[in-house]
This record gives C-alpha cells, structure tokens and sequence, in this order.
C-alpha cells in the first residue's frame, strides 16, 4: 500500500530523509519512530505531496506520488500534530467543509458525517462549536474527518499528545478497528513507545534522517539484546537530549530570505 524506494530530501547541502527504503502492507498498523529531527516529519509531508523528493521514488495505493498528485490525496486522510479544524465553526460543519474539498458525493455526505461522528462520540454535540471541545474531542473529530472520504491509508502525526490515558486509549481502539475491518492501513508517529509496542505491527526506527532498522517490537529487542522497546529504542539511538525538533523547510527557508536581504 506504501512503497518507498531510496527516498532523499535535501535542503541546501542538509539532508533531512537519506536514502530511506520500506513497504507498508494493506491493513497494516506501521509506526515511524525516531528522536526529535530524526526526519519523520519530512517522510510524511513527501509521502502526502507536500514536500517533493530530492531523490528516489514513492507510491500510494499503486499511485506514484510526485507525477500524480491527486489520485494520491484522494487515497489518503491526515490527522496532523498540530491542530487543523476550524473553531468558529461547529463539528458537523468541520465535517461539511472536508467533503466538499474532497467532493464526496453530495448523497453520501450526511450519512458518512452521522456514520463517523457517531464512531467517535460526538454525535450528540455536532451543532456545538469547536472552540468548546477539550483537546480529546478535537483529536477524535480530526480523525472522523481524516476519514470521511474514505481514504485507503491514514497518516496520524502524534495524533495522541497531550491526550489523557482513557482518550488515548479510546483513539487506539478506533483505529485498531479500522485497520482491522476496513483493511485500512495506518502510519503513525509518536513519542509514546508503549503505543507503538502496543499497536503496531511493524516499527521502523530513524535517526539524523537515516532509516535504522524495521521490524516488530520482538524483532527490535532481539536484534539489540534488550528486554522493551523503549531499551532497544535507546539502544538504537542513544540517550542524549534532543533539542526541539525544527522543520527543516522552514529553518532552510528562513536562511533563504535572510540571505535575499542582506
């Protein structure tokens, strides 16, 4: 379903993602681990057309990402960390706006949006503005929207931080059963390695934007002779602090116009 090949963005002389390879299978749960800066977030902007590769190839649902765009944004929903919706507007009207820009068909709209909103509990405060909602309402309205037209595969960008104990476990559920039911295949991020080791089945680690190792969390612990992810993860990537992980782009844009104005 996700097929990546020697995939490389460079910004400037700085390569972010470095000749990275793996293949996500249908209905797969796969997560993208990595410390701050390791290169996830640039992984998943190329694999959703937002980033164009410097080098190597990707496919989405059999669609080559970089020569066909649409097809392959029609095939996928995002939930990104940061949040994305509209809070003046009323979660059934968050929901409204996403099928028109992906033009679900007009019929199918108003039984998809009861379909979701009802799966993730909010039905019943679909005319309630958003800007109401607590943090763990906005996650699981993000997610019935990212799933609203269908998507074969959905990127979830730590779609649990900040979340308490029960909603993050409320959240994982959903998906397990999507994944599981609707053979939806599901990459995600997150700092949270119990999550991975929990609900993954297959982790792939990357660090200073080169892909480490891949395999189930058994795999990882044997392959570095440790008894828990999180030991392996260490293992993997050492015990040092990161800083706050800086987009790449943008850190490379901004030296771009600094330099324009001097």
């Amino acid at each position: 379903m996700i097929e990546v090949k020697h995939l490389t963005k460079r910004f400037g002389d700085f390569a972010a993602v470095n000749d990275i390879s793996f293949h996500v299978e249908r209905g797969e749960l796969f997560a993208l681990l990595g410390p701050n800066g390791a290169g996830k977030s640039t992984t998943i902007k190329m694999l959703t057309t937002l980033l164009r590769p410097s080098e190597g190839s990707l496919k989405l649902d059999g669609h080559d990402v970089v020569k066909e765009q649409d097809a392959t944004r029609k095939s996928f929903g995002i939930v990104f960390q940061d949040p994305s919706l509209d809070n003046d507007l009323t979660a059934y009207e968050n929901m409204e706006l996403h099928a028109v820009m992906y033009n679900v068909p007009p019929k199918e709209v108003a039984p998809r949006i009861k379909e979701l909103l009802t799966l993730v509990e909010l039905w019943d405060r679909r005319k309630s503005l958003v800007r109401t909602f607590s943090g763990g309402m906005k996650r699981r309205l993000e997610i019935a929207r990212g799933l609203l037209h269908h998507p074969k595969v959905l990127f979830l960008d730590e779609p649990t931080l900040g979340l308490d104990a029960q909603t993050r476990n409320l959240l994982w559920n959903y998906v397990g059963n999507l994944a599981k039911e609707k053979e939806m295949t599901i990459l995600f991020t997150t700092h949270y390695l119990e999550e991975a080791e929990a609900n993954a089945n297959k982790i792939a680690i990357i660090d200073h934007g080169k892909l480490l190792t891949i395999g189930t969390a058994k795999e990882l612990e044997e392959q570095t002779k440790t008894d828990t992810l999180e030991q392996a993860y260490l293992a993997l990537t050492g015990r040092e602090i990161r800083d706050e992980e800086v987009d790449p782009h943008e850190a490379w844009k901004a030296r771009h116009r600094s330099r324009n104005m001097r």
